[in-house]
């Protein structure tokens, strides 16, 4: 193994609430592969929503605060997210040399015999990247050494491009068909916005109109986030709000339509007609267990420097409270991205 520190800095999450669980240390143990896992030193992590709730324990659901899978152990380090750079690798690990770029998907598939969907996520299940150097298992890592991106711009993309990713192909986008993504300034719905684009659709993004420059630099339609959609007017709704305004959105849908979900910032609990749902033929898809081939070719995108990620701004790591109040409160379109201290500037 190459020789790295004995500890790192980080920040560990000390248990589930607001931003003062979150502890700045400079005396983290710097953790050790073992069998099949590589050492990681990170580059550089994206912020995102996943991090908050999880924080907050809100997949618990009403009155149990948990993580992802369940129950938490901390303290825990965050961040599921990462751009970094392959330093030591642990015994039976071929393929992954020294010093390759890298990156994982945030929900990473464990099969179990009783689940075959089962998946743990970085950040929450295991330590992740909140701190200068993290452990994954090699078979969820991808080279992106050949990306023309920065690793800031790589460090903005598993989490936020990879949802988007597995919404699209989930719903099966085609060339040629209308697409609606809400929240569309957001990390998840910006980066739908992009490759659906990619996939050939014709892209309308909701959101608030003080933000949709970049939308409407892509080439997407912006339809404010105060207007409801129009009636029958989409193949596909990508949709990370929820709340009020669900039942607005399947209606938007075409028959035959299909409706794609990850996320509910506007709230988890919704209020429908299931008579719309059936009489159309919509196909309702829920979209978190994400297959190594739909990572992969969100990875194959990266490599190919096929799309560029908006980053709005960067916070040294240890300022993530504050970087974290910035995402929470919308104040910019895109990516937020933290950066572990030696490579701050």
């Amino acid at each position: 193994m190459t020789e790295v520190p004995a500890t790192m800095c980080g920040v560990q999450l000390t248990g589930h609430g607001g931003p003062e669980r979150l502890v700045w240390r400079e005396d983290i143990p710097v953790p050790r592969p073992g069998p099949d896992e590589v050492l990681v030193r990170v580059l550089a992590a994206g912020v995102n929503m996943t991090d908050l709730n999880t924080r907050k324990g809100w997949y618990g659901g009403e009155g149990r605060a948990a993580g992802w899978a369940g129950e938490m152990a901390f303290p825990r380090v965050q961040g599921s997210d990462q751009c970094g750079r392959v330093v030591a690798l642990g015994d039976g690990v071929t393929g992954l040399p020294l010093g390759a770029r890298v990156i994982c998907p945030t929900n990473q598939h464990e099969p179990t015999k009783g689940n075959p969907i089962n998946f743990v996520s970085i950040g929450s299940e295991f330590d992740g990247a909140f701190a200068q150097y993290c452990v994954v298992k090699a078979k969820h890592l991808h080279d992106v050494t050949a990306s023309p991106l920065t690793d800031i711009e790589i460090g903005a993309m598993p989490c936020a491009y990879g949802t988007a990713h597995n919404l699209l192909t989930r719903a099966q986008v085609a060339v040629g068909e209308r697409v609606l993504v809400t929240r569309a300034s957001g990390e998840v719905g910006l980066a739908a916005v992009q490759l659906a684009l990619l996939a050939g659709a014709e892209v309308t993004g909701q959101c608030s109109l003080s933000k949709s420059a970049p939308l409407r630099g892509f080439g997407a339609q912006v339809l404010s986030r105060e207007t409801t959609p129009p009636f029958q007017s989409f193949d596909v709704v990508i949709d990370v709000v929820g709340g009020e305004g669900w039942q607005d959105r399947l209606d938007a849908l075409r028959p035959g339509g299909r409706y794609a979900t990850s996320g509910a910032v506007a709230g988890p609990m919704v209020k429908g007609d299931l008579r719309r749902v059936y009489l159309n033929d919509l196909t309702v898809y829920g979209a978190t267990h994400q297959p190594r081939e739909v990572f992969a070719g969100l990875v194959t995108i990266i490599n190919t420097g096929r799309i560029r990620p908006v980053v709005s701004n960067t916070y040294p790591l240890r300022d993530i409270a504050r970087a974290q109040a910035d995402l929470e409160a919308g104040c910019y379109p895109g990516k937020l991205v933290l950066i572990s201290p030696e490579t701050f500037p």
